[in-house]
């Protein structure tokens, strides 16, 4: 069905109770409100999370620190569910300075930096070509018309001439994306993108419109580097909310899948490099998000593994219990309940091996989980730690699930993961 663009979905500026200027995070708890205009609504169909910037981590250098000038952004992700137009969403969340983007396309990706011929769209916002988003604030584009089918791997390439300061982003990807000095908006090759790296910059979202047979809601995955992908092949779409959105195209169920996970990320504590508590960055990470009606969380195993994890990027490493950790997970379930939102509780998955497995711990990650299965507190639970359980020792994951450290799946057991799924709670 054509979708008429004429009159363009006017952006929207999100709040996130902007901090003064120089200051690197948001009000915790802070809202986003869904926007929708002209009687359309959306329904997200990716999504990342937002980052303060950083140094160099465990994976290498960024550039999130100096930031661009005169540099052409080019970022290459696969939706989840499909829709007749797009709209993107950039974010200044942790800005220092108002950000200006010059301009921004977005086509159907080809091989690496490549865009398929006759796919490259201009982006508007507010009906214009460029845009200022303010410190602290997120803003969303026009409708885009570009129809796009589930699956679809689109490449959103943001230009600026201008010094942007120190970047929002997201540092972990399992991905590549690529920098060229100059703009480079409307290149269909991939010739001038010839520096690469490992982070998303500026972009935290794509929407398609809600519509029954294109995309009738979506389900947000909140969770730490085992959602965010780490374990996964590069560039292939292997993560384990990237099987499950896989799944459900198979399916044909048009339920858009968002990556709501951060590296080292917690659900009690927050850390220097890993981001705000889970608890904290749930509402504007989560619960905010274009059509979220169901959200999945696997979290817990950083509360439990910190104290022996020496990471200057960690910050404060408390030793946490397991009723700690449970009225965290009540935190979340009051809040998703209160916004008429299922919640779906992960089992924590087996970590014996791993860097910093402990005896403590363990009992721990027991009697959460043992909570989670027996409680009926969770509108539903999902047993991924049984899904990926060695099972002569339960307290460890199989080997042909193992990415190396005993912590992390490999694609294999990401696949093993979304498997354990009844769609029908989604």
């Amino acid at each position: 069905m054509a979708v008429a663009v004429a009159a363009a979905v006017v952006a929207s500026l999100l709040p996130v109770n902007a901090p003064a200027a120089g200051a690197t995070t948001p009000a915790a708890g802070a809202t986003i409100p869904v926007a929708a205009t002209h009687g359309r609504s959306w329904v997200g169909t990716w999504e990342t999370t937002a980052q303060a910037p950083m140094g160099p981590t465990w994976q290498g250098p960024n550039w999130s620190q100096e930031g661009f000038d005169d540099h052409s952004l080019r970022q290459v992700v696969r939706i989840s569910v499909g829709g007749p137009a797009v709209r993107i969403r950039i974010s200044n969340v942790y800005g220092q300075v108002p950000l200006r983007l010059t301009g921004a396309t977005v086509g159907r990706a080809a091989e690496g930096a490549a865009v398929q011929p006759g796919t490259l769209r201009r982006v508007r916002f507010d009906h214009a070509w460029s845009t200022v988003v303010p410190v602290g604030r997120e803003r969303f584009s026009d409708a885009v018309p570009l129809r796009v089918a589930p699956l679809d791997r689109l490449a959103v390439t943001l230009y600026f001439a201008e010094p942007t300061g120190p970047a929002t982003f997201h540092e972990f990807t399992a991905a590549t994306m690529y920098r060229a000095t100059g703009d480079h908006l409307f290149d269909g090759t991939a010739d001038a993108y010839a520096q690469t790296g490992l982070s998303w910059y500026y972009l935290s979202g794509i929407d398609v419109p809600r519509r029954k047979r294109h995309a009738e809601h979506a389900v947000v995955i909140a969770g730490d580097s085992i959602t965010d992908g780490v374990g996964a092949s590069r560039d292939t779409d292997n993560r384990w909310p990237d099987e499950l959105a896989e799944r459900l195209v198979a399916a044909n169920r048009p339920v858009g899948v968002l990556n709501a996970g951060l590296s080292g990320n917690r659900l009690l504590t927050d850390a220097v490099c890993y981001g705000e508590r889970l608890t904290a960055r749930f509402d504007r990470d989560v619960l905010d998000q274009s059509g979220a009606r169901t959200v999945v969380v696997l979290i817990g195993i950083n509360d439990i593994g910190a104290p022996l994890w020496v990471d200057p990027c960690l910050g404060s490493r408390p030793v946490v219990t397991a009723d700690q950790m449970i009225e965290g997970y009540r935190t979340l379930i009051r809040a998703a309940h209160a916004r008429n939102i299922k919640i779906i509780g992960a089992t924590i998955l087996p970590f014996k091996g791993g860097g910093y497995y402990s005896d403590q711990g363990e009992q721990t990650r027991v009697a959460v989980n043992r909570w989670m299965r027996s409680s009926g507190e969770f509108d539903a639970v999902v047993d991924l730690a049984q899904a990926v359980a060695d099972p002569d020792d339960p307290a460890r994951m199989r080997t042909e699930y193992n990415g190396g450290d005993g912590i992390h799946p490999n694609d294999a057991g990401f696949h093993a993961m979304a498997a354990a799924f009844d769609l029908d709670t989604l």
